[in-house]
């Protein structure tokens, strides 16, 4: 995939950035919630407690998303500022 430096990008196109990564998060935050839920239940039913240990692991792995979204609001509200 092409990097794409987020001050050559029109302001189009870091809406539309800000949109798909904003539905990615999304997507990932409700699949997260369900396997969380998942995990939790087997770890009570299982007596299996060793399976919770996952549970942050998971949303860890989002946290490259979110500072991606943040990066992309703060150039847009920049551009926003200098118009």
């Amino acid at each position: 995939m092409k990097k794409n430096i987020l001050s050559e990008l029109t302001l189009d196109e870091l809406n539309k950035q800000k949109k798909s990564t904003r539905g990615i998060l999304i997507a990932t935050s409700i699949v997260m919630l369900i396997l969380s839920s998942v995990i939790l239940y087997l770890s009570i039913a299982k007596h299996n407690m060793s399976l919770i240990t996952f549970i942050p692991i998971f949303f860890l792995s989002m946290f490259p998303g979110f500072i991606k979204l943040s990066q992309v609001n703060s150039e847009i509200k920049s551009r926003n500022l200098n118009n």
